[in-house]
């Protein structure tokens, strides 16, 4: 079984990198509700920033599950930026897509096969996730995939499917 779980809600702003929000006291909640269902036993990986890491306590991180390396404004409208991204719009100063599902693609084959049959539960972000999951298993529609996800939320993928943890 292989979950992917996007992080929960931060504490943002300009000041703090994104890679190095922490969450929020009510990110550090749904954090805490989305732990207690997660398989047992499970191999928990996060990316390298801290709101991954502290979504679900992950003792091993690694940098592939990183969001997507971007020149990006606080300010603006970075949302319709990013769904245009996932939608399959190139901008300038940004991560290539195809790089993104390499790179996710190369940890998630990794963790499985160190897993040994175990579940894997592997916390990342919304747009590297969605990269992955539409050259995985061809979302039908990224964008709306993408705006559609939770802080946070867990994903089960599964031959050809996404489905919420239920």
């Amino acid at each position: 079984m292989l979950v992917l779980v996007r992080h929960a809600m931060p504490v943002h702003g300009p000041e703090v990198p994104a890679r190095d929000w922490v969450l929020s006291a009510e990110g550090r909640t749904a954090a805490r509700e989305l732990c207690a269902r997660l398989p047992a036993g499970a191999r928990l990986v996060a990316s390298t920033e801290v709101k991954a890491i502290e979504t679900i306590g992950a003792a091993i991180t690694d940098r592939r599950f990183d969001e997507i390396e971007r020149v990006e404004a606080y300010a603006g409208d970075f949302r319709t930026r990013r769904r245009a991204y996932v939608g399959g719009a190139d901008h300038e100063d940004w991560e290539r897509r195809e790089d993104v599902v390499r790179r996710f693609a190369d940890g998630v084959a990794e963790h499985v096969a160190a897993a040994g049959g175990r579940p894997v539960v592997i916390a990342s972000h919304g747009m590297a996730m969605t990269l992955w999951l539409t050259a995985t298993i061809g979302l039908a529609d990224p964008a709306a995939f993408w705006e559609d996800l939770r802080f946070p939320d867990a994903l089960v993928v599964g031959s050809g499917s996404v489905v919420r943890l239920g």
